[in-house]
């Protein structure tokens, strides 16, 4: 597929105003599915997610031919049967993966976190595969490691619809060696947990292309211990917005929000809450790691009987930039 084509397919599910929302939808019923990532398939055209390590798997993925049904199956098999030389091998913790296509190698690319082996912290590792459902080989060194800034999590890929450019978004773990309170980060004056922005080759997905833009960092009023979940998209009037998570996800605080930018690198005006304990939309306790799509496709994760389940619903982004969820 060459990058045009697949420029293009991206732009057609640009956001356009849509008719009928779909609220939220249970996926995989009672099953652990932390922080998924979404994507499409251009290859089959259906819909992936991927999962923080659970039941016995590294990584775990489901996947839809219509997300917003509910119909998701489960993949039995282990994505990332075997971390990076970098990850502690006794005790990997692969959190937050996320796959994006690459026509110019024409294969798949998964960014994920994991231990640093001989560490306490995370870093961003990659992973590539033929198939969107690998088996992943990892790359032998990780992509990002400020291991003294208590390490990297929640890597998310970006391609920009525009230009074809394409960024990676993480957080800065700093909430990992805060000096204590909520999630080890709540007492004053706690660490920074800022997102950088890492541009990347285009064309294979790994290379690093300069230097990162941190583009949001934790203010205590409003996001207590730390922010998470980065997650990218551009909408159709060329918006920049970005989903995160504030607060500890153990805790009934746990959210999601948003900004909006009219440049990639920022800065980014803060929005407010889209789904958590202030406006308690849908009810659901502790909501956060979303993942979006430009079509309007969102997933996150709740606390249910099984640990954390994935959920799907719809979005709509007015031309100043305000996100309407589905009701």
């Amino acid at each position: 597929m060459q990058l045009t084509t697949l420029l293009s397919a991206i732009a057609a599910l640009a956001m356009d105003p849509l008719a009928t929302l779909a609220a939220p939808v249970e996926t995989l019923g009672n099953r652990d599915f932390p922080d998924p990532a979404i994507t499409l398939d251009l290859r089959t055209h259906e819909w992936y997610a991927f999962a923080t390590q659970g039941n016995d798997k590294n990584v775990q993925a489901a996947y839809s031919p219509h997300p917003h049904d509910g119909g998701w199956t489960y993949v039995e098999h282990d994505l990332l049967p075997t971390p990076g030389k970098w990850v502690n091998q006794d005790q990997p913790d692969i959190w937050a993966p996320d796959v994006h296509y690459f026509e110019a190698t024409d294969s798949f690319v998964m960014y994920y976190s994991g231990v640093l082996a001989g560490s306490p912290y995370h870093c961003i590792g990659i992973a590539t595969a033929e198939n969107i459902t690998g088996p992943y080989e990892a790359l032998d060194e990780p992509f990002a490691c400020p291991d003294s800034e208590g390490g990297a999590i929640d890597p998310s890929g970006f391609l920009d619809p525009v230009d074809g450019s394409f960024f990676v978004v993480y957080k800065v773990d700093g909430s990992s060696k805060g000096p204590g309170g909520p999630c080890g980060n709540g007492d004053p004056p706690g660490e920074p947990t800022p997102f950088r922005l890492q541009r990347v080759n285009e064309s294979d997905g790994i290379t690093p292309i300069g230097q990162y833009t941190e583009i949001l960092d934790r203010d205590p009023e409003q996001d207590g211990p730390l922010i998470e979940a980065p997650n990218l998209i551009r909408t159709w009037n060329g918006t920049f917005v970005l989903f995160y998570s504030s607060h500890c996800y153990n805790t009934p605080d746990y959210d999601i929000k948003y900004a909006t930018a009219n440049k990639i690198e920022g800065p980014y005006e803060r929005r407010g809450e889209l789904m958590g304990p202030n406006t308690n939309k849908f009810g659901f306790d502790g909501p956060g790691g979303a993942s979006s799509v430009r079509d309007g496709t969102m997933v996150f994760h709740a606390n249910c009987d099984a640990g954390r389940c994935m959920y799907v619903t719809e979005f709509d982004i007015e031309e100043d930039g305000i996100v309407t969820l589905a009701e």
